[in-house]
Order: structure tokens, then C-alpha cells, then sequence
């Protein structure tokens, strides 16, 4: 059976390299929930992409309202599994969502996780 309403949101694991001291970097995971997205504004998304793509191989930049940050803030709606050096939980504020967005390659993790979490799985033999 397929429900036409669904929820506005999902939880889906997000994970990311982040260095770390001792030249490694350690891998980093939490639950995001993600704002579901129309399929219109998906396309929109992936056309703002493949352009950006395609001016960067020719050396160009083009000035977009569609950035990978404010991708990553428009489907952040939510966490779980975000803590600070203590173990303690960190609740989900604009303010939280702000700091955790300025850390490096997290926008780029939640839109990979986003976009794979729309992709449906290959089947094996």
C-alpha cells in the first residue's frame, strides 16, 4: 500500500571525514532530518548544479541563489547524535543549525546523504 501524505520530514544517517590531530581524520556521524523536498524544487536543485558544474570546466562562475549551503540549510530540519565535548546532547536551534553548518564538508555530507537517500538501492544477482 502507498500512502500519498506523508510526513514532511525523515531521519537519515549523515557521515563525513573530519580531520583530525595527528594528520588523520576521524569519521563523524549523526541522524539528520531531512525536509522533504517537491520534485520540482529537486530539479531545480540539480539544474543550479550541473550548471555550476559546467561553468567551472570552462573556467567560469555563475553567481546562483541555489549554493550547497543554502541547500544544506533549506533540508536540515532536524538531528539526533549531535553532541558537544561532553557527551551532551545538542538540541537543534537556528543557532546550532548555523554552527554546525560552518564546519567544513558538513553541507556537502547532508547533501550527499540527502540525494542518496532519494536514490533506490541496486539489487544484486
Amino acid at each position: 500500500m502507498f500512502v500519498l501524505k506523508t510526513g514532511s520530514s525523515y531521519k537519515w544517517p549523515v557521515s563525513f571525514m573530519q580531520p583530525s590531530d595527528g594528520g588523520i581524520k576521524e569519521k563523524q556521524t549523526f541522524d539528520a532530518e531531512f525536509k522533504r523536498l517537491s520534485q520540482a524544487r529537486i530539479n531545480e536543485i540539480q539544474s543550479s548544479a550541473q550548471k555550476r558544474i559546467e561553468a567551472a570546466d570552462d573556467g567560469k562562475i555563475i553567481d546562483d541563489d541555489i549554493t550547497d549551503l543554502s541547500v544544506a540549510d533549506e533540508i536540515l530540519c532536524g538531528w539526533s547524535g549531535v553532541v558537544d565535548s561532553d557527551g551532551e546532547p545538542i538540541p537543534f536551534t537556528k543557532a546550532t543549525k548555523k554552527q554546525l553548518l560552518d564546519i567544513p564538508m558538513v553541507g556537502a555530507a547532508l547533501i550527499e546523504a540527502y540525494f542518496n537517500s532519494l536514490i533506490e538501492e541496486k539489487k544484486g544477482n
